[in-house]
């Protein structure tokens, strides 16, 4: 199995980022403006811990995965819990278990940080992410509604 590293963006990643992210968006059938790709870029290399943090996953030096996730107050803990918000895996690279490094390393980072909670939403129809996700978390009851 080629070396995975995941590690966090660097400033020199926007391109690499920029088609990793547009991928996933066109997988949900949307887009972005411009300005949505500059701002959302930025916030993930600032340092409020309020904002998105952004992990490029490589493999043998190639930047083939993304994870975006957010740490916010709930109010039902004292603790942060961890939202991820965006995962994607080149499609030449599924299967290889980079989806799975990227949800684990998301793991390790909220218990770093004494968060006991990750979690995150996906489309019904989104069948084999939801064969890694059943896996490695469980399903909740909850629906999303959206204004």
């Amino acid at each position: 199995m080629p070396q995975i590293q995941i590690r966090p963006l660097a400033p020199s990643d926007e391109p690499a980022w920029r088609r990793l992210w547009t991928g996933y968006l066109a997988f949900y059938d949307t887009t972005v403006p411009e300005e949505v790709y500059r701002h959302t870029f930025a916030r993930l290399l600032g340092d409020d811990p309020q904002d998105f943090q952004g992990r490029l996953a490589l493999v043998e030096g190639r930047p083939l995965g993304l994870v975006h996730f957010l740490y916010h107050r709930h109010c039902w803990k004292i603790e942060n819990v961890c939202y991820l918000q965006d995962l994607y895996v080149d499609p030449q690279a599924r299967g290889t278990g980079l989806g799975r490094a990227l949800i684990e390393r998301v793991y390790a980072e909220a218990d770093a940080n004494g968060t006991p909670a990750v979690y995150w939403l996906t489309q019904e129809f989104n069948s084999p992410a939801r064969q890694l996700y059943d896996r490695v978390a469980r399903v909740t009851p909850f629906i999303r509604y959206s204004r």
